[in-house]
């Protein structure tokens, strides 16, 4: 059984030491208009907006993707018939490593944790009847994130959408990847470069749509603190910045595009101080270390999502409770917009069934509980405001190290970043060991002979099929064409200044695959070897 009150140690999740009680002693130095501000006013601690969720509901965007084409193309349509305000496209691992679904390195894993994205053709398949003017759509992906962007503007261009009309995000945050989870491609240098082609380009051809979204989801869920998540998230962006203004962008072209994606763990209080440090932070840094002039610049808009890491195997129906605490963290923070996980995501891919019950914990927050009746509600709680001050501080504290070592590729190049989030899930999984921190149904409160659930299984006939249709695509295209666009990508990546949007666009265009166009970048560029940490 977990230890008796008397002899616990109260922290939170991250390990954070807890006081019995707050007071206004513990606030005093807090200055309404230089720490807080009305919602919608700088420092945006309080919200981005000044009626918050009175104006517009967060975006509810469930994540998605399994098998084919077709067959998240058939779950999209029922997500949004059952009321998901804007869609987020999960890829396989293949697709994801630049690999297409016949390379020996996809073997066993085609349509298992997303969807397949081989060509164009796939991904005409997967947006069919989806009017691309009227919806917003986030794409999870990085290394190859300007060759899935690229196909997504082209469907939109076939359906003869303007792309000034698209809205949406690709994830593109490569930094992650390299500090937390291991989905990269090329080395940093070259993958920076495609970054910031991104920038320049969607600044122009594609304005609303978001270039970046700079992300601590994974490095929470590589085992973090919320402070580590919030310091290296944001340094994150800093790190971004330096590389766009270097390439000669202006900072209020591309800045207002940025967003970002949080994490949303079990400890409410914390994850609350964490949202709200956030946007304090990137104010201060936006405003005050790169001088930005267009106040959207300085404006955080961030998406969430609840915490995978935290969801059991043992007992899932438990799950359903955590991720409704998770959610009302995240709409208490202020969130933009909110991925809700399934039950049944420890287990396999959601259910039908399992993925309603997610929407339907955000449509009872949003309509049922009177949370969105006012912006950021804890405000003015001591205990929420001390949390809130110590995380910028903390924050403004990693600032300083990365700084001093460089920034955060080079930081990425020590092992830093790395060595501390090992550090931190060592010490949370002792925790959990000693029974100092509870997980109900794995280290208490346990079950004997649980009842087993339907999942969502992928078999491998999925992988027979798409490479039945990847194999298609190959034979009708005009191969000659292909050839041509690949080389002058090549080319274009060898010559290094230029923008590699448009020649990628050419390819896409042409139906060459993903996996030969990664092929190309590939000779040029080489691939990431990860240090030894």
């Amino acid at each position: 059984m977990a230890k008796d009150v008397k002899d616990r140690a109260f922290t939170t999740v991250s390990g954070v030491p807890i006081e019995q009680l707050y007071t206004p002693e513990h606030i005093r130095e807090l200055d309404y208009e230089k720490d807080l501000g009305d919602p919608g006013k700088p420092p945006y601690t309080r919200g981005i907006y000044p009626t918050m969720y009175r104006g517009r509901l967060w975006t509810m965007r469930q994540f998605s993707g399994f098998g084919s084409a077709a067959d998240t193309n058939e779950r999209f349509h029922y997500l949004l018939n059952q009321g998901q305000t804007g869609l987020s496209v999960a890829f396989h691992l293949p697709t994801l490593m630049g690999y297409d679904s016949d390379h020996p390195m996809s073997e066993g894993e085609v349509g298992k944790c997303g969807v397949a994205i081989d060509s164009l053709a796939d991904m005409e398949t997967l947006f069919k009847g989806l009017p691309l003017d009227k919806i917003s759509t986030s794409m999870t992906t990085n290394a190859p994130a300007t060759i899935l962007w690229s196909m997504y503007l082209v469907v939109a261009e076939k359906q003869g959408v303007d792309w000034k009309k698209l809205r949406g995000t690709i994830q593109n945050d490569i930094l992650k990847e390299y500090i937390a989870e291991n989905t990269y491609i090329f080395p940093p240098k070259p993958s920076m470069k495609l970054i910031v082609d991104t920038f320049e380009f969607g600044t122009v051809q594609v304005p609303q749509w978001n270039t970046i979204s700079i992300s601590g989801y994974h490095i929470r869920e590589a085992g973090s603190t919320a402070l580590q998540e919030l310091a290296f998230t944001l340094y994150d962006g800093i790190e971004y910045i330096e590389w766009a203004l270097r390439k000669g962008l202006n900072i209020d072209d591309f800045a207002p595009r940025l967003s970002f994606f949080f994490n949303a763990h079990n400890d409410l209080f914390e994850e609350v101080a964490k949202y709200r440090a956030a946007r304090k932070i990137w104010y201060k840094v936006m405003t005050e270390r790169f001088h930005c002039r267009n106040p959207k610049s300085a404006v955080m808009r961030f998406h969430t999502q609840t915490a995978g890491c935290s969801l059991t195997a043992q007992q899932p129906y438990n799950n359903i409770v955590r991720v409704a605490v998770q959610a009302l963290a995240a709409v208490l923070g202020g969130t933009q917009s909110l991925h809700t996980n399934s039950l049944d995501e420890t287990l396999a891919l959601p259910t039908e069934h399992a993925a309603r019950i997610a929407l339907r914990t955000q449509q009872i927050i949003a309509h049922e509980t009177g949370i969105a009746n006012t912006a950021d509600p804890l405000a003015g709680s001591y205990f929420v405001e001390r949390l809130t001050l110590d995380m910028e501080k903390g924050c403004w504290e990693y600032f300083e190290r990365l700084d001093a070592m460089g920034g955060m590729v080079a930081a990425i190049e020590q092992g830093f970043p790395q060595r501390e989030i090992q550090d931190a899930a060592y010490e949370y999984q002792k925790a959990i060991e000693r029974k100092e921190k509870i997980i109900v149904g794995v280290n208490d409160f346990v079950m004997e002979n649980e009842p087993p659930i339907d999942v969502l299984l992928i078999d491998e006939s999925v992988a027979g099929e798409q490479i039945g249709r990847l194999r298609k695509v190959r034979e009708t295209r005009d191969n000659g064409h292909v050839r041509s666009t690949l080389n002058a990508l090549r080319e274009a990546a060898a010559a290094s200044s230029l923008n590699m949007m448009p020649l990628i666009l050419d390819c896409v265009r042409a139906y060459a695959t993903l996996g030969e166009i990664c092929d190309e970048l590939r000779s040029v560029y080489g691939v990431y070897e990860e240090p030894t940490v």
